[in-house]
């Protein structure tokens, strides 16, 4: 696993570098779509129960909190009950990077 070396909340979404010579942009609504918590999965199975039309168009990251050396938790603009719950692994960013054509390279 690697760690992200910074952080940033651009216009269009998160961007994350990863040692140096990777960078990732997020975008905001996906990257919260995402969001691995008990609110948004159903623990036992792993089936998504977010409803997606609760999550506005606009979304976006006001704040952030690093959680240990592994993950990082964010706060989103309509005080969205995962802002206290929803915890994104570095393990898991970087996977969503390498898997998933919503989020760009651009380094």
């Amino acid at each position: 696993m690697n760690i992200p070396t910074n952080i940033e909340m651009g216009d269009d979404g998160l961007i994350l570098e990863f040692d140096k010579t990777r960078a990732y942009l997020y975008p905001y609504k996906y990257l919260r779509l995402q969001c691995p918590c008990a609110n948004c999965v159903e623990e036992m199975t792993g089936r998504k129960i977010l409803n997606v039309n609760s999550i506005p168009e606009d979304i976006f990251i006001v704040d952030h909190l690093e959680i240990g050396n592994y993950a990082y938790q964010f706060l989103w603009s309509n005080a969205d009950p995962c802002s206290t719950s929803g915890i994104y692994t570095f393990e898991m960013l970087e996977l969503l990077a390498l898997n998933d054509r919503a989020v760009k390279k651009i380094l």
